[in-house]
């Protein structure tokens, strides 16, 4: 965990929405300068802290909407802090819970050198993230076309339709493998959803690709070199990483891509696992992929993952 610990003159927390964020402003010494609900309009919000612009740092929680007010911060040569959403489990501890409250309770963990901080993701490569973020999300609801179709075969107990259906050459004659109308019209639409699908992937991944080449080839094209990396996921890795720099060790990179588990001790005991959902879940989905690739159609890939698995699971029952 990180904490922003860099001194001002001036202090922001914004806890912030959609349309309105609630600013609160106080100075080194703790006295209360601006604590009011304004709504989320750039320059209304630039006319509020512009008294103390000279020397003021500006945070909110990470959360949806906050790619307008760090762009603006960056314009305006502010200091800029993402708070960590899931470390700022203070703001969610007192017995009442507001805007207001939880805008004081930002500046404070802001004034006190205790906000854990988030990476703010620079703008040149974020839209390009975000698009290929909802490229796969496309790519499961074209998986649950799949898997409707696969589950209705099943369903009439047909035998097995033995080919891909995500490919249109392989879609003549499964509809017709059921004797009812409707079925068969449900299957079809299935079917022409999942082309409908196939075309939007196509163009959105060479879209993707192209802009990658123009954001940093040379990395894209070295990550396409690991075994079991291929175009999707160098490109997930690529921009879900940015800057490897940005982790000072490897440990803190494999955890960033939950690829450990944080035991849980107190008292010198233990209590299971905790912190599964902190890190970036678009690179252990990558990683974990790129491991079943890595091994599959290898045989000494195959005899090495079974010496591990075996390793693991003696460690597992050894009672130290």
């Amino acid at each position: 965990m990180k904490f922003y610990t860099k001194q001002h003159k001036y202090y922001c927390g914004i806890d912030l929405h959609a349309r309105t964020m609630y600013v609160c402003i106080s100075d080194q010494q703790g006295n209360m300068l601006v604590h009011k609900d304004i709504s989320t309009n750039a320059d209304y919000f630039l006319k509020v802290i512009s008294p103390y612009k000279e020397d003021i740092v500006v945070t909110v929680e990470c959360i949806f909407c906050w790619y307008w007010i760090a762009g603006l911060c960056a314009a305006e040569n502010i200091p800029f802090v993402l708070g960590h959403a899931l470390y700022m489990k203070a703001i969610h501890g007192g017995k009442a819970k507001n805007d207001r409250i939880d805008s004081l309770k930002i500046n404070a963990l802001l004034r006190g050198g205790m906000i854990p901080t988030a990476y703010v993701y620079p703008s040149r490569m974020r839209s390009t993230r975000d698009l290929l973020r909802r490229r796969n999300h496309l790519v499961r609801k074209r998986s649950e076309l799949m898997a409707h179709v696969q589950n209705t075969n099943i369903q009439y107990n047909l035998p097995e339709i033995g080919k891909r259906i995500d490919r249109k050459k392989n879609h003549e004659g499964v509809a017709e493998r059921f004797t009812d109308p409707s079925v068969q019209k449900i299957v079809e639409v299935d079917l022409e959803m999942i082309d409908h699908y196939n075309t939007i992937l196509s163009r959105l991944e060479w879209y993707i690709e192209k802009t990658a080449k123009g954001h940093d080839s040379k990395t894209y094209y070295l990550l396409k070199t690991i075994p079991g990396v291929g175009q999707i996921l160098s490109l997930v890795i690529l921009y879900e990483i940015h800057d490897i720099n940005r982790f000072p060790r490897v440990q803190d990179f494999v955890s960033y891509s939950r690829l450990v588990k944080c035991a849980k001790e107190s008292g010198g005991k233990k209590f299971g696992t905790s912190g599964a959902k902190i890190g970036n879940a678009y690179l252990k989905w990558a990683f974990s992929e790129a491991a079943v690739l890595f091994i599959r159609g290898d045989k000494r890939r195959q005899k090495y993952f079974d010496k591990l698995k075996k390793s693991m699971e003696k460690e597992s029952l050894s009672p130290y």
